[in-house]
């Protein structure tokens, strides 16, 4: 089965994003924890967890995805934002034990030149400050496309973090299909090889969910710029190559695609099971 869902708003709560992901076929959703440009986070509605995770059981759901806000620096070189960093990190993994057993992903940082070491050195630090061994809820390190001094634009820098995390068992990874090929992974004719060298440095036993988009622009462009499905760089065929793929079919798939409203997402998510082959 496919699982395969988007990013929906979180405005009105969590019941209602699930029902908003039934409307559109899907049976997973991502979300910001929070305004994506910071802030405070909306108080917990325990009445509507537990709706949400009732229509979740009920509509045999797979894990859902929670997204740290964009303003999140681990690695920034002004000691405030990253403890700011530190401190939403720290709030957004509490609040997720209301959803025990998911996912939460951010982008690792940008290191503003102080260099990929110090950068690394201070996503690890804020990641031991922030996990607790009684946490259920599994961090992800997004890939990115190299813009700039982004840290996670390479599978090694994303190692040496989960390297550098003392609770690295609840480490994982969420790969970018628009950031990976616009770092220079060529996904489209050589996606084995790219596996195959994800689980050299990785492992693929830490590849836990896939951000499915096309990319505006060609392969190592370290641009980051998301393209509707079929649409760009990337193509139909070879998005359904990587949905079909398997070593990724078991994995939920979120789509990060510009589109106006939820019937896009939809289309893409009718489109994308109709290419769709069962393992």
């Amino acid at each position: 089965m496919l699982h395969i869902g988007c990013h929906l708003s979180a405005s009105k709560g969590y019941l209602a994003m699930g029902k908003d992901a039934l409307k559109i076929g899907a049976d997973t959703f991502q979300f910001f924890t929070r305004n994506p440009r910071g802030g405070k986070a909306k108080d917990i509605d325990e009445a509507d967890v537990a709706a949400f995770l009732k229509l979740a059981g009920d509509n045999h759901f797979t894990h859902i995805l929670a997204h740290a806000p964009y303003t999140m620096n681990a690695c920034s070189k002004d000691a405030g934002i990253r403890g700011f960093s530190r401190e939403m990190m720290a709030d957004d993994l509490r609040r997720m034990e209301y959803l025990p057993g998911n996912f939460y992903n951010f982008h690792p940082g940008s290191h503003v030149g102080q260099g990929m070491d110090t950068g690394i050195a201070l996503i690890t630090e804020q990641l031991n400050a922030v996990m607790k061994p009684e946490q259920r809820t599994t961090i992800l390190l997004e890939t990115m496309a190299g813009k700039g001094s982004e840290v996670g634009g390479r599978f090694e820098e994303l190692r040496r973090i989960i390297d550098g995390v003392h609770l690295h068992e609840k480490m994982g990874v969420c790969l970018d299909t628009c950031h990976v090929y616009d770092a220079g992974y060529d996904i489209v004719h050589n996606l084995d090889g790219v596996l195959d060298e994800f689980d050299h440095i990785i492992g693929l036993e830490r590849l836990k969910a896939i951000h499915l988009n096309d990319s505006l622009n060609p392969m190592a462009s370290h641009k980051d710029r998301h393209a509707k499905i079929g649409e760009g760089s990337l193509g139909l065929d070879a998005i359904c190559r990587i949905i079909n793929h398997p070593k990724l079919q078991h994995l939920f798939f979120i789509l990060e695609t510009p589109q106006e409203d939820l019937a896009g997402y939809g289309a893409e998510i009718a489109l994308l099971r109709s290419c769709h082959q069962e393992g």
